[in-house]
This record gives structure tokens, C-alpha cells and sequence, in this order.
């Protein structure tokens, strides 16, 4: 398969989470609605092509537009595999902002409160940080 035949032809998509380094934002099996060439700014999460692997798609969040591309960062401070690896990611690379996420019920769960309290979250907008350039400052 081409790059050009992996281009979403449609605006919206389905990407799951693999790993940690966006907990606990999104945890590992979330399902998320994917917003393909939407708009994006500074502390919304997003889906983009790894910059030294580019068959590989991460999830991060967006933190400062810099003249060589975007730096981004996993939530989780303790994971790798963002900007401090790999730098700033072009701005081609960027796929598209993820809008909601959805977390599928956990095996085995068969309580009447655990399926209240799964439905009550299961499906969750996915917001921008706006605190995002103080973290950076941080780092």
C-alpha cells in the first residue's frame, strides 16, 4: 500500500491507544474519533505519523508550533517517545485532532454499579490543555 492510499479519504476515523504515554488522558485500548485535517492549536491531542518511523502512528498533545514543526508531548511525564526523543514532528506529518474518546467495558465486569459508572464515562470529549507552555517550561 502507497502513502497516498493510507490518506483518510474521510473526515472522520477510528484510531485505538497502544501504551501509556498519554495516561491519564487516554488509556491503552481507548477507542478514539479522529478529526482528519481539522484545525489544530496548541494543546489539543493529536494523531501523527512518527517522524523516524512513518508507518507508525502516535497520539500526542500538541504543545508549541516551532518553525521545524510541532513539539509534542505524551501526558504521562514518565513515558518516552515524544519531541525530547525525536524533536519537533513537521507539520506534514500531522494527521488529524482527536475529538471523543471512547473506553470499551472492563472484561469480566458484571456489577450493576460497575456498568453504571462505565456508562456514565465511556464516552468522553477529548479537550485542548490549556496549560500546556507551562509544562513545557517544566521539562
Amino acid at each position: 500500500m502507497t502513502e497516498h492510499e493510507r490518506e483518510p479519504r474521510a473526515p472522520l476515523g477510528i484510531a485505538e491507544v497502544t501504551g501509556p504515554s498519554m495516561y491519564p488522558t487516554l488509556w491503552h485500548g481507548d477507542q478514539l474519533l479522529v478529526h482528519y485535517r481539522a484545525p489544530v492549536k496548541a494543546g489539543d491531542v493529536a494523531v501523527l505519523k512518527h517522524p523516524l518511523q512513518q508507518d507508525l502512528l502516535i497520539v500526542k498533545r500538541l504543545v508549541e508550533r516551532r518553525d521545524d514543526g510541532w513539539w509534542v508531548l505524551g501526558d504521562n511525564p514518565g513515558a518516552e517517545g515524544d519531541s525530547r526523543v525525536f524533536g519537533a514532528v513537521p507539520e506534514e506529518l500531522l494527521l488529524g485532532r482527536v475529538r471523543a474518546r471512547y473506553r470499551p467495558p472492563a472484561e469480566g465486569q458484571r456489577s450493576v454499579l460497575g456498568t453504571v459508572s462505565w456508562l456514565v464515562s465511556a464516552l468522553r470529549p477529548v479537550l485542548a490543555d490549556r496549560s500546556v507552555s507551562r509544562r513545557l517550561r517544566a521539562r
